[in-house]
């Protein structure tokens, strides 16, 4: 899902099926506008809100597993959760438009098979309308609207499967030749311990120089704050209960499993305070406009401290000098903020950016030390107490010394597609100076040949989704209807 990979959505697309497997809880929601229940049109297909809500729970609720239960809507912000969710649906939208071009339809009957089949909402082995319609009630979606999404998932499995193309022969054959090659190495890892590198001032100054407009100031803000308390609000216990019962979705414990009231009962009444609190926290930021009250602290903060939480940073950088900020949640509090004033970025002067500079200046001067010493033991690698390997493969990677199991992936994936008998390869912060002694082919069987046939399967896909995507982008242009969908 990350932006220059957003041709494999589709291939790795967790859709309706999986979505239903999140259990029957509700994850994150969002509060999107829209227009006429619409947030964008890709060619002729329109987003729904509903869909945009549908992809973004069931993101939450991955999220939320791999993090143990510790998402909140902050952090799932900070993700970039929605944008996420809007351009699986793009995608999703993009393949919809070319399969109605190519004139693939689904069928009603194809629809209830497909739902019929999901064991989440079997019993026994067969259908029951009951667990399906308890489902549909639990994430507050209406029948239509998830048979819709079924429908589009179904159409868009049924356009892949009508594009998708085999291994050919002669492939299989190449890439084979190229799996089943093993060399016998002499090699020496080089890392920074075996060079010296020290600081010379004079060369650091000059370094700076031809580098001084990358280090700036970080942009000021100087604020003044009005904080509205939230701990002595006063709350009962049967509004803390009721408060959690409208909203238990949003309380669960790392493995997704709904907290019980007793387990859930400190957090709701510390939500519930900070929602009774906002009446408050309105009254003084109106007062604090009108200048009945002064502020209760100045600071000058650099952008996006944490001393605030990140939506009100989002609203101060939309505002401008002497303008007052609605108030916002700061931990268990609200914060009214007013800018007082905005500190622009300078360029640091050389003892300001000399600990970073320091930094980048040893990076590069250790990472030339070590080439310059890489390039002399080539020239001399049998008499620089080199290590001889077993025969290597891409699969037996676990036997070179001086490296870990990923940095061997890594250095063999290299090798493996060069042409020099000797040379030199980078690996993280290490170079390897290396020449192969020998090479033999292994016998491949058959299911090594099948490892080799899926493998280009799936590099001939990769390449042809990558393609394809990029003709879709051209062709089917998607109009937003509001902000913060796209990076």
């Amino acid at each position: 899902m990350q932006k220059h990979n957003k041709y494999l959505v589709w291939t790795i697309w967790v859709a309706t099926i999986a979505f239903i497997g999140a259990g029957f809880v509700g994850w994150g929601t969002y509060d999107f506008g829209s227009k006429a229940g619409n947030v964008a049109k890709v060619g002729n297909v329109e987003i729904k809100q509903s869909q945009l809500n549908m992809v973004y729970s069931n993101l939450y609720g991955q999220y939320n597993k791999m993090l143990q239960g510790k998402l909140d809507e902050k952090k799932a912000k900070e993700m970039g959760l929605v944008q996420q969710a809007f351009s699986q649906l793009e995608v999703q939208a993009k393949l919809l438009n070319f399969a109605q071009d190519m004139g693939i339809v689904v069928s009603d009957k194809e629809v209830a098979d497909t739902l019929e089949g999901i064991r989440s909402f079997q019993k026994d082995g067969v259908f029951n309308k009951e667990i399906y319609n308890a489902y549909l009630r639990s994430q507050r979606l209406k029948a239509k609207t998830f048979e819709a999404t079924l429908r589009d998932e179904i159409t868009i499995r049924k356009t892949l499967e009508l594009l998708h193309t085999e291994a050919l022969p002669l492939e299989i054959e190449t890439f084979s030749a190229a799996m089943n090659a093993a060399d016998k190495l002499m090699y020496k890892v080089l890392g920074s311990n075996d060079v010296n590198v020290t600081v010379d001032e004079s060369k650091l100054k000059a370094f700076w120089e031809t580098q001084k407009e990358n280090f700036m100031t970080p942009r000021m803000y100087k604020l003044s704050i009005v904080w509205t308390a939230t701990d002595g609000t006063e709350v009962t216990e049967e509004e803390i209960k009721t408060f959690y019962d409208a909203n238990s979705f949003n309380y669960t414990d790392a493995t997704g499993k709904q907290l019980l009231f007793d387990e859930a009962k400190a957090q709701a009444e510390k939500d519930l305070r900070i929602k009774k609190s906002k009446k408050a926290a309105q009254k003084q930021y109106i007062a604090f406009k009108k200048g009945k009250i002064e502020s209760m602290e100045t600071v000058t903060l650099p952008v996006n401290d944490s001393t605030l939480s990140k939506e009100l940073w989002e609203d101060v950088l939309a505002k401008n000098n002497g303008d007052i900020v609605k108030p916002k949640v700061v931990g268990d509090r609200y914060a009214t903020v007013k800018i007082e004033a905005v500190v622009e970025p300078a360029p640091m002067t050389f003892e300001e950016a000399k600990a970073e500079v320091t930094k980048l200046y040893m990076a590069q001067a250790q990472k030339e030390a070590l080439l310059k010493l890489a390039e002399s033991t080539l020239s001399a690698l049998e008499e620089s107490n080199a290590t001889v390997s077993d025969f290597v493969t891409l699969e037996k990677n676990d036997n070179l010394k001086m490296l870990n199991s990923q940095e061997s992936l890594q250095f063999l994936q290299k090798l493996f597609t060069s042409s020099k008998e000797k040379g030199i390869i980078s690996v993280s912060d290490k170079v390897v100076v290396y020449k192969i002694m020998e090479q033999k082919f292994l016998e491949a069987d058959q299911n090594r040949t099948d490892f080799v046939k899926q493998t280009v399967n799936q590099m001939k896909n990769s390449t042809f989704e990558s393609n394809l995507i990029k003709m879709l982008d051209a062709k089917y242009p998607t109009e937003v209807y509001m902000g913060g969908l796209t990076n």
